[in-house]
Parts: structure tokens; sequence; C-alpha cells
């Protein structure tokens, strides 16, 4: 009796999934090329996925695409984006400068100001701004815990352009921050990149370029997740292969040491054997732990 129960509930989610695909492109709107910042003298874009059917605002998730910072591209992760088109929610896909267009902290910079650009229009996009969830993996892993894990208010705001009479007045900008961070096999550690050497990652030297080592370190201080953790901090979910070599599996430890130490809600996952990157079955159950975090943690599905 219970492998037929168990036959008809994946028949149906078959079904509901098929559904789901075949009225997706009636029920979701695409906006693609949308520019939300501009520096470097470059348009920053992103992709934007609103579901038609806003009568209540919608939770929404910001995919920050990998690439150790020097490569990668925005448009790759498209379909990362549709388990959570599927949950009803709103999501968007980011660019931000490579290291050959600006070293850091210029990607930090760059998600801060998508982050920002989307909440300040949540009502006219029909979001929910007190549901907005940061997720990427490896270099966009971190980009994602670095612009999430910022107290209000912090520096690389400034560099955002403010929506409202504040740009010609107060100068106020008003608060934002995340609701919750989903990090795949994120940096969180950059110091300890920096170095050549068996623990060294070119991809870490080349995005800070050419600075003097003082300041370079202290910028890498300064953006390393394990350092930016307070009461501010919002829920993180992480997973990691523990067999990654392209980012040492001890950076989620580390990061999740420091969670610890200050009591902030928090889940490491280890994916046993796995190397930098899912597998298939591993993204199932990814996104289904994933699922788990946010609806504990108040964040849920959309209505």
């Amino acid at each position: 009796m219970r492998a037929v129960l168990l036959t008809l509930a994946l028949l149906s989610a078959r079904v509901n999934a098929s559904d789901w695909a075949d009225g997706s492109g009636v029920d979701i709107e695409v906006r693609p090329g949308v520019i939300y910042h501009q520096a470097s003298g470059e348009d920053l874009k992103l992709d934007l996925y609103l579901p038609l059917d806003r009568k209540r605002p919608r939770p929404l998730v910001i995919w920050v695409h990998g690439g150790g910072w020097v490569s990668g591209a925005r448009e790759v992760a498209n379909l990362r984006l549709l388990p959570w088109l599927q949950m009803g929610w709103a999501a968007a896909n980011v660019s931000y400068r490579l290291a050959r267009q600006a070293t850091a902290p210029a990607a930090v910079e760059d998600v801060r100001c998508a982050v920002r650009w989307l909440a300040e229009r949540a009502s006219e996009l029909g979001l929910d701004r007190t549901r907005i969830v940061l997720t990427g993996g490896s270099a966009g892993g971190h980009l994602a815990l670095a612009a999430g894990m910022q107290p209000v208010p912090n520096r690389f705001d400034r560099a955002c352009a403010m929506n409202g009479p504040g740009r010609w007045r107060s100068g106020e900008q008003a608060p934002v921050q995340v609701a919750a961070i989903v990090n795949l096999m994120g940096i969180t550690n950059l110091p300890a990149l920096l170095e050549p050497g068996t623990a060294g990652r070119g991809y870490a030297i080349e995005w800070f370029g050419s600075l003097p080592d003082a300041q370079r370190d202290g910028l890498a201080r300064e953006l390393s997740p394990v350092n930016l953790v307070g009461p501010h901090t919002p829920p993180i979910l992480s997973f990691h292969g523990d067999a990654d070599d392209i980012v040492p599996f001890d950076q989620a430890q580390q990061l999740h040491q420091a969670l610890a130490a200050q009591n902030r809600p928090a889940q490491l996952v280890p994916i046993p054997g796995a190397k930098h990157g899912f597998s298939r079955a591993q993204m199932v159950e990814v996104m289904a732990r994933t699922r788990d975090f946010l609806t504990h943690h108040g964040v849920g599905v959309a209505p």
C-alpha cells in the first residue's frame, strides 16, 4: 500500500511540475537586461522574472553568478531560478563588474546596489521587501554573503544611486537588509587565499589586483564573511562539498564557527564527496533543504 501511495505521489508531482512548466510562459513576466546601476563606464544589468499575479507581494530571490570574480555571466544561471519560480517567487539574476573591469571591492558594491535597486522598487514591482533572499555559488556565494551580511549603514551602499528626495536634500538612504542567505560553496575567508602556494588561489589574487599588501590585506579582511557576523546577520544556510578543491571546505566551517560563536541562526550542510559543484540529485536535495530552512525561519514560500 505504501508503495502505491508513493507512486501516486510521484506521479502527482510530475503532473504538477508539467502543468507549471507548460503555463510558465504565460504566468511569468520576463524583463531582461534591466539597468540597475552604472559604474566604471558600464551599464550593470539584471534579468527580472515576475509572476503576473502579484495581488499579494511576492518574495524575491536574487541569484549571483560565480566565476572567481574574474569570469562568468548572469545568463548562464537562468535555469537556477526555475525552482524558485515554481515556488511562486519573483527572481532576479545580476551582473557585476569582474576583475578586468574593476578589482575588489567593486563586485560587492554592485551586488549591494542591485539589492537596493530592487528593494526600493518593491511596491511598484509587487515584491515583498521583507522577504528578499540572496543566493549564489562560489564567488557568487561569497558576494551573496558579503552583500547580505553588511550592517546598515555600510560604506558599500554609498556607491549606489539614491532613489527619491534624499539624493537632492538629506543624503539619507533607507535601510535595506535581506531576510536570509543561501550560500553554495562560497568563499568566506579571503586572506587565506591570497598567498601563492598550496593554500592560495589565483582567482582571489587577481581580484585584488596590484593593491599594496597592507591595503589588500585590510580590504580582504573587510570583505570576508567570517568577519561580518553580528547581531544584524540574517539566517544563513550553506552547502559545501567536503572534497572541494577550488574553494576549500574549511572556508564553510570557519564561517559557521563564527556564526555559532555569536548564536546566529545558521546551518551548514556538507555534501559528501562533492568537489566544486553538485550533481542533479545533490541539487534536488539542496533545494529541499532550502525550502525547509526558509520556512523554518519565516521566509517561507509564496502564497
